[in-house]
């Protein structure tokens, strides 16, 4: 009897993650949240915004009331940024996060991050891209140097791995074979 291997999945969406200054300590913690959810951590950053660049990148909340309570708050620690990859990564990192008003989310999402981490509406913890494209301006205002050009799928996946990948691994695992080191590590 044949045994069939589901086909390997190549991680095509990435989202944005932040975790921010009022819950840093609790870092590790949401790290191991996030793998155990399935995402990967792709980047990671950790650094201090200033309140320009705060102001910056949540252009779109320019206007609203609680606009400089926000800038404040993201600009008063450090924060921890990570591009996160998996299948459908936006929608999947909203849904853990929940809610954006951690008070809500106590009452109708209450294992979700915000309602675990967060304090009110401004100080939710954590910050998630509403959609792949704020995803991709996101990434690139907190991660200049990131590539974020799209990755193949499909068939045109398949013969990446037929032609780049699979010769390489085959190469190089015959040659370890043949080898055989005493110490592999």
């Amino acid at each position: 009897m044949e045994v069939l291997m589901p086909e390997p999945q190549i991680y095509v969406e990435k989202t944005l993650a932040i975790i921010k200054p009022d819950v840093i300590d609790k870092e590790e913690e949401i790290e191991d949240l996030i793998l155990r959810s399935g995402f990967h951590i792709i980047q990671k950053r950790k650094l201090q915004l200033s309140p320009e660049q705060c102001s910056n990148f949540y252009a779109e909340q320019f206007g609203k009331v609680f606009f400089p309570n926000l800038t404040a708050y993201m600009s008063s620690g450090p924060i921890v940024a990570m591009v996160l990859a998996r299948n459908h990564a936006v929608s999947y990192w909203k849904e853990l996060l929940g809610p954006s008003n951690s008070v809500k989310a106590r009452i109708t999402h209450a294992h979700s991050l915000r309602a675990l981490y967060g304090t009110d509406e401004l100080r939710n913890g954590l910050h998630g891209s509403l959609s792949i494209s704020s995803a991709e301006k996101e990434i690139r205002f907190i991660f200049p140097e990131a590539i974020l050009e799209p990755l193949p799928t499909g068939q045109r996946a398949r013969d990446y791995l037929n032609l780049y990948v699979k010769p390489t691994l085959l190469a190089g695992l015959t040659a370890l074979c043949k080898e055989k080191p005493a110490d592999p590590m």
